[in-house]
């Protein structure tokens, strides 16, 4: 019996123990889903997935959907891998939330820290667990302010951080931006890889905040002499470089880590997404140094009620096993051009990619947006970027295989030609 199957039958089995239903139990989960939970646009896709596994969705009506964004950068290994289950429902038998971070020894903590800190440079050697990359962004921001005793931060033109008010502040998009000003003051933008643009780093400036590659920009890659040139310039300017790994980490672009493509070492790595194999989770990362001015004036500079979930950790530690063990990142390049050989069509302009992070770029919104809701009617899930809307979303789970990438190369020429 496969996933699809036992959700199945255990539906069944609970439907036939439900007591008597309230009044809002009769309506559907559709409407239940309009009329009580928070929305966040006027037409939201409105699919009811029912069960997930590996590359695929299933919907309530029995439509499989292959799932080509990973819950927008987050299944890297696949939906509900084996390994990443049995360590949820391990850690289960144990203990789930105990105390507020940073008080308590946590065995899933600690081993996830050690291992994660080992595919990094010497000297990112300490990891504060948060729940988001939202929430990471907020305490790199917070650590740099208090380490460099400076308020200045520089960001980028068309970067996305998040959307709490100081990752907000940080996105270089004033569409999503004006409508909750005043945000934070202090904040100067820049062109992404323009090496002009570094001379405005000076000695007021407490961080730079990169993404190693823009994600919603469209899938911009910098170039190596770039970044190379702008680690060197926050060096000399006492400034913290801050490598936001979100969406471009745990083995996306090829490398376990986007940075490495550049040969640089950031002072600060920000990373969630792809981290939890699912589960909710994120953390900033520094040397221990840099790390230790949380500790005093304030005491708990910086704290948390659920980050570093025990539960959430040890998918984490799971998931980073699979991925090194099954050397996933290493096999993207080979995957992403797969799908340049088989996505050729005369609408289609460029596919930018760094790994399994790519951009599909078409000439318009208008022209994407009906292909992308046939792929959707025809089993493909995908989607476009907040900053670059022209251009299709891809982003499979790193385990994607060359079968599959051929089926879903299929159906999205298939839309591309009647959309």
């Amino acid at each position: 019996m496969n996933i699809f199957d036992m959700f199945s039958a255990q539906t069944a089995d609970a439907t036939t123990m439900e007591a008597v239903p309230s009044p809002k139990a009769t309506l559907s989960n559709r409407q239940l889903f309009l009329d009580y939970v928070a929305q966040t646009s006027d037409n939201p896709l409105l699919l009811e997935i029912v069960a997930a596994e590996g590359l695929l969705l299933r919907g309530i009506d029995g439509q499989q959907y292959y799932d080509l964004i990973s819950g927008i950068g987050v299944s890297n290994v696949g939906h509900r891998h084996p390994a990443v289950v049995k360590a949820i429902r391990k850690q289960l038998k144990k203990y789930m939330h105990l105390m507020v971070y940073g008080e308590l020894v946590q065995a899933p903590q600690a081993k996830l820290a050690s291992r994660l800190t080992s595919t990094l440079p010497a000297a990112l050697d300490n990891v504060y667990f948060v729940n988001s990359g939202s929430e990471a962004i907020e305490g790199a921001m917070k650590l740099a302010k208090r380490y460099t005793g400076r308020t200045e931060f520089i960001a980028y033109h068309k970067a996305y951080h998040g959307s709490t008010q100081g990752a907000l502040s940080l996105n270089g998009d004033e569409f999503f931006k004006t409508a909750f000003r005043p945000l934070l003051p202090d904040i100067r933008f820049i062109n992404f890889n323009e090496t002009a643009d570094l001379e405005q780093i000076t000695d007021k400036t407490a961080a730079v905040f990169i993404e190693t590659i823009q994600g919603e920009a469209g899938v911009r890659v910098p170039d190596a002499a770039y970044m190379q040139r702008l680690a060197a310039r926050c060096k000399h300017q006492g400034a913290l470089l801050v490598a936001d790994e979100i969406q471009a980490g745990f083995g996306r672009t090829g490398k376990f880590w986007a940075f490495e493509h550049f040969g640089i070492t950031p002072d600060v790595v920000v990373c969630a997404k792809g981290m939890g194999g699912g589960m909710p989770i994120g953390a900033f990362i520094a040397s221990k140094d840099v790390m230790s001015v949380l500790k005093n004036n304030p005491f708990l500079g910086h704290i948390t009620t659920f980050g570093g979930h025990p539960v959430s950790c040890a998918a984490a530690l799971a998931t980073l096993k699979v991925i090194q063990k099954e050397k996933l990142y290493e096999k993207a390049e080979a995957k992403a051009e797969l799908f340049k050989k088989f996505l050729v069509h005369p609408k289609i302009k460029e596919i930018r990619n760094c790994g399994l992070l790519m951009a599909v770029e078409f000439e318009s919104y208008e022209v994407l947006k009906p292909i992308i809701d046939k792929a959707i009617q025809y089993g493909v899930l995908t989607d476009w970027f907040l900053n670059c809307n022209n251009s299709m979303r891809i982003a499979p789970p790193l385990t994607i295989n060359k079968a599959q990438i051929s089926d879903v190369c299929g159906i999205l020429l298939k839309a591309i030609n009647e959309a």
